[in-house]
């Protein structure tokens, strides 16, 4: 962990005047990926411009939906029954937000969700800008074995106690970001800051992707090699079943949320995710089934199934345990 220089009876370092003068560190738990999907809850660290907690908030939300993956955050149906809605908790979360920069791990995703909730509640999130502690890490050349959370927070000594609790995360996320804040100050890095612009109206009818202007999550994903999936290949994936846990899935062409994170995802749920697409693929997940590109092909010569990725963020929901579990 970077040491302390006032401590260590060393001058403070000198601090950019460029640089903002507050952040709110964000986590947000939601029912799943897609545009349409909800938060169930939030958490915010508001830090000052030096990167020091000035308090914390958190909050479980009530989607006024299935909660979707609960083996990934642990919130039940019952445990938000008697939760605010997002639009009872608005003023209080915008309150957290305001006049500072939001910082999240892959920030686009959580911006994206709390820009939509108050575009469901007619209201405007109080943010301009966002800064992803994903690319500061890449700007800083921190030495990562990849660019997870948990990576990120052992990489200075940050313990966490309960991945996908939002407030959890967000507490691990400020500790490993004051540091990384100092290296940056230090070094005289230029944060990687982008422009938030928030929704003006909304529909749950999901939307094509952006394909050209403003930041795309996946311009900068860093290229890792996942652990190996601990479960046998069952098989094909059959229509109107569930996935089970070993199925073998890939990804082609553009999807609505960040690849990474619906890779992610499927690891989390016992899927093995497949870089490629062979005769042992269980299933093809795209939302251009007639794009021409190698793994469309080959597809259809080896009679993969193929799902696009709003129906595959179904199945994620209710994925079948590994046989002998």
């Amino acid at each position: 962990m970077l040491e302390d220089r006032t401590l260590a009876g060393l001058p403070p370092t000198p601090w950019p005047a460029a640089y903002p003068k507050g952040y709110a560190v964000v986590d947000v738990e939601t029912t799943g990926l897609a545009r349409d999907d909800r938060i169930i809850s939030a958490a915010v660290y508001r830090l000052d411009a030096r990167g020091e907690v000035e308090d914390h908030w958190y909050t479980t939300v009530n989607p006024e939906r299935d909660p979707g993956p609960v083996w990934i955050h642990g919130l039940t149906s019952e445990a938000l029954e008697g939760a605010p809605l997002f639009a009872e908790i608005a003023e209080e979360f915008a309150a957290r937000l305001a006049d500072r920069v939001l910082v999240a791990h892959n920030a686009v995703f959580d911006w994206q969700m709390i820009a939509r909730e108050y575009a469901r509640a007619e209201r405007e999130a109080p943010v301009r800008q966002r800064l992803c502690t994903i690319a500061l890490a890449k700007e800083l050349a921190l030495p990562l074995p990849n660019h997870k959370l948990e990576s990120l927070a052992a990489h200075f000594g940050v313990v966490q106690q309960r991945a996908h609790h939002a407030l959890d995360d967000a507490r691990v996320l400020a500790e490993a970001f004051r540091p990384s804040l100092r290296a940056a100050a230090a070094g005289g890095v230029r944060l990687p800051l982008l422009e938030c612009r928030p929704l003006t109206e909304w529909s749950d009818r999901p939307v094509p992707r952006q394909q050209s202007g403003g930041y795309r999550a996946a311009s900068w994903r860093a290229s890792r090699k996942r652990p190996a999936c601990p479960y046998p290949n069952p098989g094909r994936y059959e229509d109107g079943k569930p996935l089970k846990q070993g199925m073998r899935v890939a990804f082609s062409g553009d999807t609505s949320t960040d690849r990474e994170l619906l890779e992610d995802r499927a690891t989390e749920a016992g899927l093995h995710v497949s870089t490629s697409l062979s005769r042992l693929t269980s299933l093809l997940v795209t939302n251009d089934p007639d794009s021409g590109t190698s793994k469309v092909v080959k597809a259809r010569q080896h009679g993969t199934p193929v799902v696009d990725e709003a129906a595959f963020g179904q199945l994620l929901r209710d994925v079948e345990p590994a046989e002998g579990r």
